[in-house]
């Protein structure tokens, strides 16, 4: 690691996670700003903390109670070390009981939006009026502050934001990270800027220059294999390491068959043709539709998938000679997530979409250039790196493909119908410069088919179901509002244009309770 590069991580912002299914938004929020920051899990011993240098430590939220017999603790030490803390919701109430002050049951919760009354003048509060709205999520409440702490403002039903400045120790009891706080963004700066007094020292394109510079003196003359997909992160990784050491890169790109339609022909001509990345493009179609013949159960398909995969990846693999390392598109996300599920306090709330990791009996060093951004921050790099922009925005696209977007048993002749379904919404957005205003958009083919009439022929043919989500974390989203016109255009077309549809329905669910996937 240059120093530069270190200096990245030195003098940010340490996070804290107890389980609050908002960490990465407040981790966001702080990078946002300029800073530098980080998870780590809540147990992290404070001599690795004190290591990194932090200006400012953040305790996030959690689902327990401090007074619950496996309550997530830690030692009061950390406020004597001279950072200042922030607590947020749980973080607030850990704080007032590891320094004596009381929690309590609060006689009603507060879920969702709140209003908050700022009490007095803080530099925490700076630029916050002294009436905003605040997303709540909490049931126990601080009753009584611990010495010397003042408080900053209140709900209706509870203290909301205390302050120590000697001790340089405040809290809210609200979650500032997320857009329904209004000015939690605000709240955030005032805390890293302001109270932390911490410098801007975080920039994505001196990133990318120290990022090639690691890349190049971490390999030196060997060889690298990476799996590309032709999302995002792989192929933002493929850039990165291709600019650094050029054909030494080998990617392996695994045409699974399940892909949208035309995309093997798109990677290969942007990466491939136009870029000039060595790339072994392996059409494995036809092993993935026989090892799916018959299979119903969405987890047995991933299964097969992920292990049908990494069998052809080894094989592949195995034939480039003198490999040294396996290079992977790894985000930050997917860090804190194996973080949390080695011991950390956050759960697991359902299996990933993606396709599973690759076998340790490679025996190839890791490379993982990504593995500090956020999927926002992989984006803007990839558009710096030159990567076009439809392929750099485009939507999530899960590691299974269309077979979980296929209901029941997944065939030659359902992927084919759903390609060309799925393609024709996609066009269409585009068409009505939709696409970047909404998250994610995709068709779904349902193993259910009806009675419908075309020209003067009965026809019984499968469902569509039109999916477009709008969201800012994808952990909550709401059905995009699409005009009806626009609606009406889109089913016409896949009615009309695709043979084995004759009906189409549109999503209307949110997250929670549905999820944005079906499957």
């Amino acid at each position: 690691m240059t120093t530069a590069h270190l200096k990245l991580h030195q003098k940010g912002i340490v996070i804290l996670d107890f389980g609050s299914q908002y960490n990465q938004l407040i981790a966001r929020r702080i990078r946002e700003t300029g800073v530098y920051s980080e998870i780590l899990p809540y147990n992290t011993p404070i001599q690795k903390i004190l290591e990194k240098k932090p200006s400012g430590i953040i305790l996030s939220g959690g689902p327990s109670s401090v007074y619950a017999a496996d309550a997530h603790l830690i030692s009061p030490e950390i406020f004597e070390v001279g950072i200042p803390v922030l607590g947020i919701c749980y973080g607030m109430q850990l704080i007032t009981h590891l320094l004596q002050g009381k929690v309590a049951k609060g006689k009603i919760g507060e879920y969702g939006k709140a209003i908050f009354f700022k009490d007095t003048d803080h530099m925490l509060l700076d630029r916050v009026p002294h009436q905003s709205q605040v997303w709540m999520s909490h049931f126990d409440e601080v009753t009584k502050l611990p010495e010397g702490f003042v408080t900053l403002g209140h709900t209706d039903t509870c203290i909301a934001a205390i302050a120590n400045d000697s001790r340089q120790i405040y809290a809210t009891q609200f979650h500032p990270e997320v857009s329904h706080t209004t000015y939690g963004k605000q709240i955030l700066t005032n805390f890293v800027k302001n109270i932390c007094k911490t410098q801007s020292n975080w920039d994505l394109y001196n990133y990318i220059d120290q990022t090639v510079y690691n890349i190049k003196k971490t390999v030196g003359s060997q060889k690298v294999i990476l799996g590309l997909s032709g999302g995002v992160d792989s192929s933002v990784a493929a850039m990165l390491i291709h600019k650094a050491i050029g054909d030494r890169l080998t990617c392996i790109f695994v045409d699974t068959g399940l892909l949208r339609k035309d995309e093997a022909q798109k990677v290969m001509k942007t990466y491939g043709e136009h870029f000039q990345i060595n790339i072994k493009h392996i059409d494995a179609s036809k092993q993935f539709l026989s090892a799916l013949k018959g299979v119903t159960d969405p987890e047995k398909k991933r299964k097969i998938i992920g292990r049908l995969f990494i069998e052809i990846f080894d094989k592949q693999a195995a034939l480039i000679k003198d490999a040294v390392f396996l290079a992977q598109g790894t985000i930050y996300p997917d860090i804190i997530e194996s973080q949390s599920a080695k011991g950390g306090p956050s759960a697991t709330i359902k299996s990933h979409h993606n396709v599973g990791g690759l076998p340790e009996k490679m025996h190839l060093k890791l490379l993982e250039p990504l593995k500090e951004l956020f999927k926002d921050e992989v984006r803007k790099i990839g558009l710096e790196l030159g990567i076009p922009h439809h392929m750099i925005m485009r939507h999530p696209f899960p590691g299974p493909g269309l077979a979980i977007r296929i209901l029941g048993e997944v065939t030659p002749e359902k992927v084919k119908i759903l390609q060309k379904a799925d393609a024709i919404f996609i066009e269409e957005l585009y068409k009505n410069n939709l696409y970047d205003k909404v998250s994610q958009a995709f068709v779904v083919l349902l193993p259910v088919k009806s009675v419908g009439v075309m020209g003067d022929e009965r026809t019984y043919e499968y469902t569509a179901v039109i999916r477009s989500a709008n969201t800012t974390d994808f952990m909550t989203a709401v059905w995009s509002r699409l005009p009806y016109d626009f609606l009406d255009k889109v089913a016409s077309r896949i009615i009309n244009e695709v043979k084995g549809i004759n009906r189409v329905a549109y999503d209307i669910s949110s997250k929670p309770p549905a999820t944005i996937e079906w499957e």
